[in-house]
């Protein structure tokens, strides 16, 4: 793959960890689902991921950059965008719909990334670029399409909200990669993480129905899988791919999601007991393809 050296590729590198951790990360949701309701896996999720990057700020001795009013203001607009919102859309999204339905509309984060760099940044949509988006939704398509028992619905209003989740995330993302020249990426995780926490928090303060979980499920197990989910999914994951978008740009970091159906399948064999099947390489052949396409100089 030709294009940046040295540290870019590591950081191409560490993206492809995180696509790996996100795509396991949507079994682990769905095991958690099981136990609890998706507002109260989305509170804890968030509020382990605020701690650990926390903790690492501190670790750190970062000192607090001098912002202005306006770039508080945007990074409080990124944490109801990134955080709030997309835990609340994501997490109830994957509760209800299938997880064909949820990977096949994951994977329109590049493309809705690619439209919107073009549209609100300025960036040029270069033919191998295109042609890179393509081969990648492709390849996702034939690995969710072609899953044995899949049917594919009307959409219904789980469906709705795994979109709203993705188009979140890519509006903060755009935002991020704006704030993001000065400041450090892990401050900007920390903060986003912060806020977007308090405000999951503020939200089941208000609202009038408690909590709902069955504490008969609940146990050891549902501890690590919030602890990972947490640390590694939403904290880490969350550090690489803001640092991601400072240095790469949000249209050629948006082409790693790719990615996480590609793992969520395969980690969905392994934790999930789901059949594997031979457009599982031909998906991965292609997103293989399209990642090199879109990510390469031009």
């Amino acid at each position: 793959m030709s294009g940046p050296k040295g540290a870019d590729r590591g950081l191409q590198a560490l993206l492809l960890g995180t696509a790996a951790v996100w795509g396991a990360n949507l079994s682990v949701v769905k095991l958690l689902l099981v136990q609890m309701e998706p507002l109260l896996v989305s509170v804890l999720r968030m509020a382990v991921a605020a701690l650990a990057v926390a903790v690492v700020v501190a670790w750190r001795r970062m000192p607090w950059p001098p912002l202005l009013r306006r770039q508080w203001l945007a990074l409080a607009g990124c944490a109801f965008l990134m955080v709030y919102l997309n835990q609340i859309f994501f997490t109830q999204g994957v509760a209800g719909t299938n997880a064909a339905n949820a990977a096949l509309i994951i994977a329109l984060n590049p493309l809705v990334s690619s439209l919107l760099a073009v549209v609100l940044l300025g960036d040029r949509l270069s033919p191998p670029r295109i042609l890179g988006v393509a081969l990648g939704f492709g390849g996702v398509a034939a690995v969710v399409l072609h899953r044995p028992g899949m049917a594919l619905g009307g959409a219904g209003l789980g469906d709705l909200l795994v979109l709203c989740s993705v188009t979140t995330w890519v509006l903060g993302g755009v935002m991020v990669q704006r704030l993001a020249r000065g400041i450090d990426p892990l401050f900007i995780s920390a903060v986003l993480n912060v806020i977007g926490t308090a405000l999951l928090l503020l939200h089941v303060g208000l609202r009038p129905s408690p909590l709902v979980y069955d504490a008969s499920r609940i146990n050891g197990m549902t501890v690590v899988l919030i602890a990972v989910s947490g640390l590694l999914a939403t904290a880490l994951g969350g550090i690489v791919w803001n640092r991601a978008l400072m240095v790469l740009g949000v249209a050629r970091t948006a082409l790693y999601s790719y990615w996480v159906p590609i793992f969520g399948v395969l980690f969905a064999v392994l934790l999930l007991g789901e059949p594997l099947t031979v457009w599982h390489g031909v998906g991965l052949a292609a997103v293989l393809a399209g990642t090199w396409l879109g990510t390469r100089s031009h």
